[in-house]
Order: C-alpha cells, then structure tokens, then sequence
C-alpha cells in the first residue's frame, strides 16, 4: 500500500470553533467538515431564539459551557440572517421585474438603461448572497453548540444526584478483595493483560478459555432477546466518518481531565477524515442519514454488533485495572427511530429490553435516572443500569439508554412524511418556518451488553471457592448455556 493507515489518539484540529476546546471546557460540536457527505444540519433558528432564557438555564444546569454571550449572538445573527434574506428576496423580486421591462421595451436608450440598472443589481445580490451564506454559516455553527433540551423529570445535578427507578436481582454479596476479576482470572486462565501489554499497550486484553467462550455466549444471549422483540439484526461498520460521529453528538473528551486530548481514534492521511467509532449506535445511525420514511414504516428498530473503541482509557485511576475501561470491545447496541411524539414510549421500550437480559443473568443491578450533567450533548433523558461488582467493591455502569429527540435526526437529516389526514394539524415547521410534509424523526438507542463489563461482573460475582478459600470456578446463569461452545470443567450452570 502506498498509504498506511495506523490510529492515534490524535488532537482536535485546528478548523474547530475557537471557543469550544478552551482548557477545562468541554464541548460536542464542531463546524461541520467541508468533505461532508451530508446536508448541513437544519436546527430550528427560530425555536432556539424564542427560547434564550430556556436554553440558558439548560445549558447550565448541564453543566455544558458556551462561549461568552453565545447565546444572544444567535439572536442577532438569526435577526441579521432574516433581514439578509428580506432583502434578498425584494433584489430577487425586482430583478425579474427588470427583466420583463428590458424584454418589452423597444426605446433602444431605454433598454440600456434598463440593462445598467439590471448589471448593478446583479452585483448587488451577489454581494447579499455571499453576506447571507456567511451569516448562515456563523449562524449554524453558534446553534450547533447548543446542548439537547432537557426531560423535565431528569435530576439537576453530578452524577451523584442519579435517582434510583429500580432494583433487581439478589441481594448485592459483600464486597471482597478476593472476589477481584483480574485475581479469579489469573487463578482460572481467563485472561492476559501482560501480552496485550508487549503486543498492543496498557488497557488491551486478551480473552482466554471459558472468558472467550463468555464473550460469545453474552452477545448471542443478547442479540437473541433482541430479536424476540422485534428487532432485526445489523452488524456494522467500525470505521466511520468523523462528520457522522460529530453529528451524533459525540466529540468525547475526557471531561475529568480538563485535557483536550480526543478520547477518539482517528485514522491519519485519511479524506475525509476516518475515526474508529466509539459505539456501533454512530452506525447504525448514520444507516438512517439522508433519507425520509413513510409514518407507517416508523418505529424502525434495529440491534447492531461492532466494536468499540474508545482511546480514553487509563485516565481514571481505579476504573483503569482489568477490564473496567479499556480501549477496545464489543457492543451490542439497540437503535430505533420514531415518530416524534414515540420517543418517550421506545426509550420505556428500550429500558424494558434491557432489563429482561440482565436480569436473566441472576446478578444485582439497578436502573437510575441520570441527572443533567451526565446527559453529554444529544440525550433528552438517559437511564443507566448498574451492576454491584463486588471485586470492585462498588456499582459499576453495564448500561444506558438515551432518547435523543430530534437531535441526531436534524443533523443526519432523519425524517418521516406523515400521511395526508395529519398534514395540515400536525406537521412541524422547518428551519425557516415553513409547513412541510416531512417532520424530523427522533432516535433512540441503549446497550444491550457491554461486553468487558458484563464478563468483569459475572466473574465477580460468580466465582467459587473452596474451603480453603482458593477459586475453583465459575458460576454462571443458565441462561448462557445454549450459546457455550465447548464443555468447561470450570463452569457450573446455575
């Protein structure tokens, strides 16, 4: 190959907005690359202008930082973008009017007149169109800095302002050193850090044995529940466009660290510019960009399997040992998109799937509500699900689930055509405020099994000990068996 293409942790480019990687900010957008595939997004000016004191107090409470007085110079610009287009349209108006004068007038003095007025008017308008391009596109890039709206019900706060909707599984065991997964898999041949640490770095892994055959069983056993609901199958791509992973919403960043070290993997000498993605929901996602659906083909849900990849690891301490945050798994993902008065019942929907798959494994966990300064840059409302870990000593995230509304659909020009009875009642404005036959969809997407994660827990919690209190084994739910490849002599079934 005359091109070789390697990954790197690579730093944000230089063409991003100068506001947005200030040190100890963080923020998810960026102006859209010149090497996009897609229209510009197309987010509702208006709505955002008539709403300032709102998505102020949003932004806030998301603990999401603007640049100074963005906000009020979206209102200007919107005020300048439509006075532009005022006038472009009186110029546009009398410039047709000029043309029938100039064809019917038959005083040879005149018609040059005529034609002078129609050359200066020319000029004119290309110099409101070139103004009027500017200022939309000043005008895009401020509003696509704006976090999602927020659910009325989502706690105000950190982290720790989470509210618990619900328990399930035993009673969490106590907590015990001995019960740490990366000690019961050195005892049980489950896993080897060391050599993913000469061949690749710190956080890779290798799977060994019965944790192999683990992984293998838990995305069957997922994908197999997700199917028994309806959805159908997708397994993706795991390179993507950065311009499809930015209208997503995700430009990840450690938000810890104040660094602005990307938390992405991006693929030097690419153009456009390649990122391996950080979730197969960037996918599956951009599987629905660019198109428009017929309202009775809607919800469209699909489960998809890829890898993940996520160059932040090793910068949170404890959460860096074993197999709690590294660089590379697999995910088994859950995408719909809806109506737009259906998001909230799918994202119900979704919390529904997942649960029936954890609790299937018989271990402890819990479905919080997240609060507002957890929702990053697209969710309306997100639910995470924990599972105690008790090697760990703690709960630890297995899941989420977010309804993001119109949010990734404006910017990946997601839609849905409603049919003629609802046209006239229930069809939404466009950017520019005028009725349309076609609404913006909403999108919602969930983890159905985090891999890494999932193994670490089932370890943790199902280990087996002797009386001498040496590992022995592994318990583990029933529920896997139909997916175990090969026999164990490690593995009890409970």
């Amino acid at each position: 190959m005359s091109t070789s293409l390697w990954w790197t942790a690579s730093k944000w480019r230089g063409r991003c907005l100068c506001s947005v990687f200030q040190p100890g900010c963080r923020s998810y957008s960026k102006p859209i690359s010149d090497t996009a595939v897609l229209p510009k997004p197309r987010l509702d000016y208006n709505a955002i202008s008539e709403s300032i004191v709102y998505k102020s107090h949003n932004a806030f409470n998301r603990k999401y930082p603007l640049p100074v007085g963005a906000l009020q110079s979206i209102v200007r610009t919107h005020a300048e973008q439509k006075e532009l287009s005022s006038q472009l349209s009186m110029k546009r108006h009398l410039r047709s009017t000029l043309g029938d004068r100039i064809r019917i007038t038959k005083d040879s003095a005149e018609k040059q007149t005529l034609l002078g007025e129609a050359k200066a008017l020319k000029t004119e308008i290309t110099r409101l169109e070139e103004n009027l391009l500017a200022v939309e596109e000043t005008l895009l890039n401020l509003s696509l800095q704006l976090p999602n709206d927020t659910h009325p019900d989502a706690p105000i706060g950190p982290e720790d302002a989470a509210t618990v909707l619900s328990t399930h599984g035993p009673p969490p065991i106590p907590a015990s050193a001995e019960r740490d997964h990366t000690e019961v898999g050195r005892a049980l041949g489950l896993f080897d850090f060391e050599s993913a640490a000469v061949v690749t770095g710190s956080s890779w892994y290798y799977l060994l044995g019965d944790a192999a055959l683990l992984e293998n069983a838990l995305t069957n056993y997922a994908i197999s529940i997700a199917l028994e609901h309806g959805f159908k199958f997708v397994t993706t791509p795991d390179i993507v466009r950065e311009d499809i992973a930015s209208r997503c919403g995700f430009q990840p960043r450690d938000q810890q660290s104040g660094s602005p070290t990307s938390q992405t993997y991006f693929i030097t000498d690419s153009h456009p510019e390649l990122v391996l993605s950080g979730t197969a929901e960037i996918p599956l996602a951009g599987m629905f960009a660019n198109r428009v659906f017929p309202e009775n083909t809607l919800p469209m849900r699909v489960v998809g399997l890829g890898r993940a990849f996520r160059a932040e690891a090793g910068s949170r301490g404890a959460d860096t040992r074993g197999l709690y945050r590294v660089h590379q798994f697999t995910k088994v993902e859950l995408f719909a998109v809806c109506e737009d008065d259906d998001s909230e019942r799918t994202m119900e929907e979704f919390r529904g799937v997942q649960t029936e798959i954890f609790k299937g494994l018989g271990i402890p966990f819990r479905v919080l509500d997240m609060p507002t300064e957890e929702l990053g840059a697209s969710a309306f409302r997100k639910y995470d699900m924990e599972v105690w870990m008790p090697g760990r000593g703690r709960w630890g995230e297995i899941s989420s689930t977010s309804n993001c509304t119109d949010y990734q659909a404006r910017r990946l020009h997601i839609r849905y055509r409603r049919v003629a009875a609802h046209q006239s009642s229930a069809s939404k404005l466009s950017t520019h405020g005028s009725q349309s036959a076609t609404t913006f969809a909403h999108t919602v997407n969930g983890t159905a099994a985090a891999i890494p994660r999932l193994i670490l827990a089932l370890v943790e919690n199902g280990a087996r000990f002797n009386q001498e209190g040496k590992v022995v084994g592994l318990d583990l739910p029933s529920a896997l068996k139909p997916y175990w490849l090969a026999p164990s002599t490690n593995v009890q079934w409970l």
